[in-house]
């Protein structure tokens, strides 16, 4: 067991790192001393090595490693941007980058909510193996639900963390020369503890470091590295209700929601900053917005927005948790479009400095659409094709809950404008930041590179199989084989039987139509993947004893 010490380092809003102006290094790629006889050999005989040396080979030269910017959205649907068929909130930056690079239709998260998928992506591990497989509040240090006794505590912040011993991309990445930065929501670790950013391979961490923190924009406080930086906000805890009598009609009625620092902003102003301090060398960020998981708050001027291409509508009064909200539609929308504002202001830097043309940017979300907080992922289609209600989104393994977005661009490398229906999961971005990188990956990961799709070649390897058990909304496992897809819910729910469902997405992608009955041999081959890959957890909560049993 980890034993929190208690360290209380302050750190004011109005400290500012360092920044330094510097201009991208250039290279001169001439090499005018060459002769032509010479010239002239060495051009087939280096085409001829291109086709058997590995890419990997070739960008792991110092002068060729691209910077490397990994956004993960929170709760964002499969179809909550234009470039999946969105039709109501408008994100023409996120779009941008799909006629720039490559959009990925049968992209997986590792889990269905935020702290296994989280882990599972910068571990390279899947459910089977990960040491995190559902949300872990380490509830026995007291009251770590209490808003303001986590204020006055931090020991009372953060989640249950990982082993000292963790391996993250981060730390690979560090390895190999990569600047390293995180912002947004860890959820992760605790303060105190070994299991914070700047202890699991990040040279600068700026965000929420437990993610019940997150539970609200304005928030008190946010972490730059390991200290508080106390923001000039009132202590609205998460839940709190509307004052009672209060006129649900009238915009007053909601300003408290609506404070002063809103963490978004500062978040993304000191990843500009990074951008800034690590122009010369290349780098990794991980930018774990928590857009646009509830609660809905959102700058008003994208909210009235919205209220005019929506019109009116019923007002959220906080019955389903977080904030009520007047416009819950408009918000939400609001904070999606906020977040392709700002992607696009990021972009539109790195070309201004010099450095878009070497940088792989990968957008992609951590899980399905959620359905509280006054959220209506239904009315969206946040989804589509794949249901989005509750018990088909986020924290169920139906396709609605694991499958989402990601697209890549990197200029020169990606094809503009380019599809893939490869399959894929988080678990394989440790793999293809080695082959990109030049790191060693570890022996023990899940994941396979997808580089050779990225580059459009023609060696890439396929999985057997992708795995997910989940210990929580009841227990569930899923198992993908190629078009198959076996489901069982319910494995830990003392009121309902375990189910046992097939389903083939090449002709039910919905998963309406369950034919477990007709493939036994489907059933079989799917007893023999759980077999192989169910590792008992350490931690009791992610046990389901019954996958000791089989399929």
């Amino acid at each position: 067991m980890v034993v929190p010490i208690r360290i209380d380092n302050i750190e004011t809003r109005n400290q500012k790192p360092e920044t330094r102006n510097h201009k991208p290094e250039t290279k001169n790629q001439n090499n005018l001393s060459m002769k032509k006889i010479s010239y002239l050999i060495l051009i087939p005989l280096a085409l001829l090595s291109c086709k058997d040396e590995s890419k990997n080979d070739v960008l792991s030269k110092e002068s060729q490693k691209p910077n490397i910017i990994y956004i993960l959205a929170d709760d964002l649907g499969y179809a909550e941007v234009g470039a999946y068929g969105q039709e109501k909130i408008e994100t023409p930056n996120i779009d941008d980058l799909a006629k720039a690079g490559m959009l990925f239709t049968q992209h997986y998260t590792s889990a269905p909510v935020c702290a296994p998928a989280r882990y599972m992506l910068l571990t390279g591990t899947h459910s089977g193996h990960a040491h995190i497989r559902g949300n872990e509040e380490w509830g026995e240090r007291g009251e770590v639900w209490n808003y303001r006794a986590m204020a006055k505590d931090s020991v009372l912040e953060g989640q249950r963390p990982m082993p000292d011993s963790t391996i993250t991309i981060a730390k690979k990445l560090k390895e190999v020369g990569y600047g390293t930065a995180m912002f947004g929501k860890w959820g992760l670790g605790a303060p105190h503890t070994n299991s914070i950013p700047t202890k699991m391979g990040f040279d600068f961490f700026f965000g929420y470091n437990c993610q019940r923190q997150a539970h609200t924009y304005y928030p008190l406080h946010l972490y730059k590295n390991e200290n508080r930086v106390h923001l000039n906000n009132d202590t609205i805890a998460p839940n709190t209700k509307l004052t009672k009598g209060a006129d649900i009609n009238d915009p007053e009625s909601y300003a408290a929601y609506t404070l002063n620092d809103y963490a978004p902003d500062l978040m993304f102003n000191e990843l500009k900053g990074f951008v800034d301090r690590n122009k010369e060398n290349p780098f990794f960020i991980y930018w774990a917005t928590p857009i646009p998981h509830a609660a809905i708050q959102a700058p008003q001027k994208w909210v009235e927005y919205y209220k005019n291409k929506f019109g009116e509508e019923e007002p959220y009064l906080g019955e389903r948790g977080y904030f009520p909200h007047q416009n819950p539609r408009a918000g939400y929308a609001a904070m999606v479009s906020y977040l392709d504002e700002n992607i696009g202001k990021l972009v539109a830097k790195l070309k201004e400095d010099g450095l878009y043309e070497n940088t792989l940017i990968i957008f992609t979300s951590d899980n399905g659409p959620t359905f509280n907080g006054g959220t209506d992922s239904p009315w969206f289609d946040s989804a589509k094709p794949f249901k989005s209600e509750y018990g088909r989104g986020k924290g169920f393994v139906y396709e609605g809950g694991i499958r989402v977005p990601m697209i890549a661009t990197w200029p020169g490398q990606i094809k503009a404008g380019s599809k893939t229906d490869h399959i894929s999961a988080h678990y394989d971005v440790m793999a293809t930041l080695a082959d990109i990188a030049g790191y060693e990956k570890p022996s023990y990961t899940d994941g396979l590179s997808f580089l050779p799709t990225l580059l459009s070649q023609e060696n890439q390897k396929e999985h057997d199989f992708l795995y997910w058990e989940f210990p929580e909304y009841g227990g569930q496992l899923a198992i993908r084989m190629g078009d198959w897809k076996v489901v069982k819910t319910h494995l830990k729910d003392k009121k309902n039987e375990p189910t046992l469902e097939l389903y083939n997405l090449r002709t039910d992608l919905t998963e309406t139509t369950n034919v477990a009955d007709q493939h036994p041999e489907i059933l079989e081959k799917a007893a023999k993947i759980l077999e192989s890959q169910h590792r008992e957890p350490i931690i009791e909560k992610f046990r389901i004893p019954v996958l000791r049993e089989g399929l």
